[in-house]
């Protein structure tokens, strides 16, 4: 009996001996709790020389920058994988895919920047944690997280960890394939309000945080979103912004009334204005902040007088404008005489103007005329050259049109160039 005792003892001495030979070079294997832990060891990549039997995984402080679906292919008895502050950026396809018992992932301190759509894609939906805080490089990142939730097929999840990284907004419906929700924490962010549809599908949440935000004051959107999670039994809003102005009013109202149970109520406090600064909220009322329950109805009498009179302006403007017309009417009536006579007078003086243009027209358009500008010369002709100067003449005269007047002169009468002229 004492030899089998030694020879049991033995053996799971050379197995764990054989396991710790198995651990990957630089990296510590706990063989109780089946762990690899390799912490700051500058690895540029997951090792591909980890146990079979290792159950969880934890590398960090690292520099491996991509996840790919080669990095757990024969990791099939993981349950916990923490990748924490390893700068890395891109998840591919099917990361996880060969993880049938994974439960339980951590990939917060990162910078990633490429989702892929299938990246959390398991088989059978074991994954219940996942944490991403402090990793999502940007908005393109929030994008991408958004579809791997959709396509991921993660209806068995229960807790989703977002907080810190930056957001301003969340796309409507982007948990609305996380049926089995049940933590979700938002807090360290810089979400400024809540739209419709949010929160849509989370019908088992149990804690929703949304602490230290950029939050100002929650609209009648955001009331209502927060109003259909009445089985959250705690909602955590405080180190918010809040401005305790009149807008406030209805989330002050909401806060005492609502069936939503709110955390941490009495840790609400104002940060501005001044005045109410670090002033809870549950102490306020509207008659505390200034605005008075008579106050709408004011404003809207106001309102309807401020219209009234704009319309009463409008009607007198318009009777002065008729009085004018009828006054410069019966005017025109008046001298109706005269401006009979002053149109009949100017309509004279264009017709004659336009006769004087016409005369002047057909004047200047004679083909006569044309001829009669040219200087005409009457060369006087020597006695002793009759018969010359007979033919110059006659030749001379049958160039001239056959419309034209001729006018005998004697002979012994002198005619000086250029002093003959016929006026047509």
């Amino acid at each position: 009996m004492h030899n089998l005792v030694i020879i049991v003892l033995f053996g799971a001495l050379l197995c764990a001996l054989h396991e710790c030979l198995e651990c990957p070079s630089g990296c510590g294997c706990v063989a109780d709790t089946r762990t690899v832990k390799c912490v700051s060891k500058d690895l540029r990549a997951i090792p591909q020389d980890i146990p079979g039997y290792t159950r969880n995984v934890i590398i960090t402080g690292n520099h491996i920058f991509r996840i790919g679906s080669e990095t757990f292919q024969d990791l099939k008895n993981v349950t916990t994988i923490i990748l924490s502050n390893n700068r890395i950026t891109e998840v591919a396809s099917h990361s996880f895919s060969t993880l049938s018992y994974l439960r339980s992932l951590d990939m917060s301190c990162n910078h990633l920047a490429l989702i892929h759509p299938e990246a959390l894609m398991i088989p059978g939906s074991p994954l219940k944690e996942l944490n991403l805080s402090r990793s999502l490089y940007n908005y393109t990142s929030l994008t991408d997280l958004t579809t791997a939730l959709r396509w991921g097929g993660l209806g068995g999840l229960l807790s989703l960890d977002l907080s810190g990284n930056r957001l301003v907004f969340l796309p409507p419906g982007m948990f609305s394939h996380l049926p089995s929700l049940q933590h979700l924490l938002l807090g360290n962010n810089s979400l400024a309000s809540v739209y419709n549809g949010t929160f849509f599908g989370l019908r088992r949440l149990e804690l929703l945080d949304l602490t230290r935000n950029s939050f100002r004051m929650f609209g009648s959107d955001a009331l209502g979103e927060l109003e259909r999670l009445v089985q959250a039994p705690r909602i955590l809003l405080s180190h918010n912004p809040y401005v305790c102005t009149c807008e406030i009013q209805d989330f002050a109202v909401w806060l005492k009334s609502s069936r939503a149970q709110v955390g941490d109520a009495e840790a609400l406090t104002c940060a501005s204005p001044w005045e109410f600064q670090d002033r809870p909220l549950q102490g306020l009322g509207v008659q505390v902040i200034g605005c008075h329950v008579t106050s709408p109805p004011l404003v809207g009498i106001r309102d309807e007088v401020d219209n009234l009179s704009l319309q009463t302006s409008y009607v007198l403007l318009g009777l002065v404008l008729g009085f004018v017309g009828m006054v410069f009417l019966f005017v025109l009536y008046l001298n109706r005489q005269g401006i009979k006579k002053w149109v009949v007078e100017t309509r004279d003086a264009c017709h004659e103007v336009l006769e004087g243009y016409q005369h002047r027209y057909e004047t200047d358009t004679d083909p006569r005329r044309e001829y009669l500008s040219k200087d005409v010369r009457v060369e006087e002709m020597p006695p002793t050259n009759g018969s010359f100067g007979q033919a110059h003449s006659d030749n001379r005269l049958s160039q001239l049109p056959t419309d034209t007047c001729l006018v005998q002169i004697s002979s012994d009468t002198q005619v000086k160039p250029g002093s003959i002229s016929v006026d047509l």
